[in-house]
């Protein structure tokens, strides 16, 4: 049986234009995940809160991280997909949170194929109000559950593209012989420019500091231990 995780490439163009790989739809109260084990979705869970996801939400195939599982994307665009749909995600920035105490990166990118939204190269263009409702519903949706979650800051396109590199190649050294294992895609150069709502309901973005944990690819500050977004 193929399996989402290991035999879907991530793509060529990677890190800029990756497949993303939807577990939940845009618009949905339901938490589907993949069950690593068959290759297959389960439900994890109905929401506890009055909430909808904002976007397309899923992972990027052979890509891993700390806590075994691979990295999680935001995918925006107009119309909701399928679960176990393939996408074609522009990379433009990513989302940086405490999620229950752990460290937890989530990918933001836009649909490559929908005229509105793959125009944006960078969550600096995004409005406004799509930064303060990402940020809103991954604060509120845990909140029946007893559980807090704090989002730190938004970072670009280029910070973005390393975290994919590094996650990369975290599974070429966990699931690849040696041999088999090669440098990440180069990150072609883009302007890093942030633009974060003033509203105080939005964190201000601050410079990407060390994350502790002992691993090396950690100390550039853009990569982190990941939690898979339960």
């Amino acid at each position: 049986m193929t399996n989402p995780w290991h035999d879907v490439p991530f793509g060529d163009a990677a890190p800029g234009l990756i497949t993303a790989i939807i577990e939940i739809p845009k618009g949905s109260k339901n938490k589907y995940e993949l069950d690593k084990g068959s290759g297959l979705l389960k439900v994890d869970r109905v929401l506890f809160s009055s909430v909808h996801y904002p976007a397309n939400y899923g992972f990027i195939p052979q890509t891993y991280c700390d806590d075994q599982d691979p990295l999680d994307i935001l995918v925006l665009g107009q119309e909701a997909v399928y679960p176990l749909t393939l996408m074609r995600a522009k990379v433009i920035g990513v989302m940086q949170m405490i999620d229950v105490d752990e460290e937890d990166d989530k990918i933001i990118a836009v649909h490559a194929d929908d005229p509105e939204f793959s125009d944006y190269e960078d969550i600096s263009q995004l409005p406004r109000h799509k930064m303060k409702e990402l940020q809103r519903f991954f604060e509120d949706y845990k909140l029946l559950e007893h559980k807090a979650v704090r989002v730190e800051r938004f970072l670009g396109r280029e910070p973005a593209c390393e975290v994919i590199n590094q996650a990369i190649q975290l599974y070429r050294e966990r699931f690849q012989r040696p041999q088999e294992a090669a440098e990440p895609a180069a990150v072609a150069p883009a302007p890093l420019v942030i633009a974060v709502p003033s509203d105080e309901s939005v964190t201000t973005p601050r410079r990407p500091k060390s994350r502790p944990g002992g691993r090396a690819w950690r100390k550039s500050g853009a990569g982190r231990r990941l939690k898979k977004g339960s």
